[in-house]
């Protein structure tokens, strides 16, 4: 289904409005609807009604499709790491109106290089310090000749408070990853601008999923290790509605956007795999069969409809191996490197 296809059908039933990140799982039930993130443009002026697209919900995968970004301003600031091989520096960049920190690998020699923006998983913002997440990842791509920017996002160590509250579903988060993409392209360093991949891990992964379906074109390549699911509902289920002590923010996510069963047109909104038919890249994904964070079904479904949907897509699962990758890591990394070599 075409976006302006997609949004008239949500005129029809009556659009409502809401937010977070799910769509279904394997023999749920629910039934995402299928159509893409950015909202195709028409020509001439509607003269029915029943033609008018209606403006997505500004928490949503359409919103981020149509928005305008200025990632930008990229400096370089401490140098926190010297080897042979490799630079790491502090660094901040422009995110909207907001600055964000993070930190950055570049390998020793003159380039350029081919890059990859890294998006770290869920760590507590109020623990979370830069650079934390993806440090093994980071060290591991710059001594094989990547420059890699790893992204704080919002509300997180140095960058700017995320505004939202959380309440804007990790869609603040995924522009802040569009946004570093264009920062990297931006800076002066030595990077082939041509030659960008994304790389995310759990709450990453599913950040990368948004930012391949929002902004196809953007980036040559996506890997995902041990994603969240891409039914927001099912993240939601899992980590904020059933999970001890946020029964707070998630009484105010239900009383924002409504339940899944009551607004589903929302929840589909904020679910990558909604908008699968947009994504334009290959795609990597690593999990492990003894994953007890994000269960592997997650990953199996999401490589299924992304194969229905005409992606090029390779799971990539590891027996025995846990949500973080610990004696499997270095073959995850090998065969990150081989596919990207091919895409970039």
């Amino acid at each position: 289904m075409s976006r302006a296809g997609h949004a008239i059908a949500l005129l029809a039933v009556g659009a409502l409005l809401a937010a977070c990140s799910g769509a279904p799982d394997a023999g749920s039930g629910r039934s995402p609807q299928p159509g893409p993130a950015s909202s195709s443009a028409t020509s001439g002026t509607p003269t029915d009604s029943a033609s008018v697209v209606p403006e997505p919900d500004p928490v949503s995968l359409p919103a981020l499709a149509q928005k305008s970004f200025n990632g930008g301003r990229l400096r370089l600031g401490e140098e926190v790491l010297r080897t042979a091989t490799q630079r790491q520096y502090r660094v901040t960049y422009r995110s909207a109106d907001l600055t964000i920190s993070g930190r950055i690998a570049v390998p020793v020699g003159d380039g350029p290089f081919p890059a990859v923006v890294l998006a770290h998983g869920y760590i507590d913002p109020a623990v979370y310090r830069n650079g934390q997440g993806l440090t093994r990842e980071r060290e591991w791509l710059a001594d094989h000749g990547y420059v890699a920017l790893h992204v704080d996002y919002r509300g997180h160590a140095e960058s700017s408070p995320d505004r939202s509250r959380g309440l804007d579903m990790r869609m603040g988060y995924t522009e802040d990853v569009v946004n570093a993409v264009l920062a990297l392209r931006a800076w002066r360093g030595p990077v082939d601008d041509d030659r960008v991949a994304l790389v995310g891990r759990s709450m990453g992964g599913g950040i990368v999923m948004n930012v391949l379906a929002a902004k196809p074109g953007l980036v040559r390549a996506g890997v995902a290790f041990a994603p969240v699911s891409s039914d927001a509902v099912d993240n939601f289920d899992r980590w904020v509605r059933d999970a001890p002590g946020r029964g707070g923010i998630a009484a105010l996510v239900l009383r924002r956007y409504g339940e899944p069963a009551d607004n589903p047109d929302f929840w589909a909104g904020i679910s990558a795999r909604t908008y699968f038919g947009d994504v334009t890249e290959p795609v990597l994904i690593h999990h492990g069969t003894a994953d007890d964070t994000c269960p592997l079904r997650w990953s199996r479904e999401t490589a299924r409809l992304m194969r229905a949907a005409g992606v090029d897509v390779t799971l990539r699962t590891y027996p025995g191996e846990g949500h973080a990758f610990g004696p499997q890591f270095e073959l995850s990394m090998q065969r990150t490197d081989r596919f990207l070599r091919r895409q970039l």
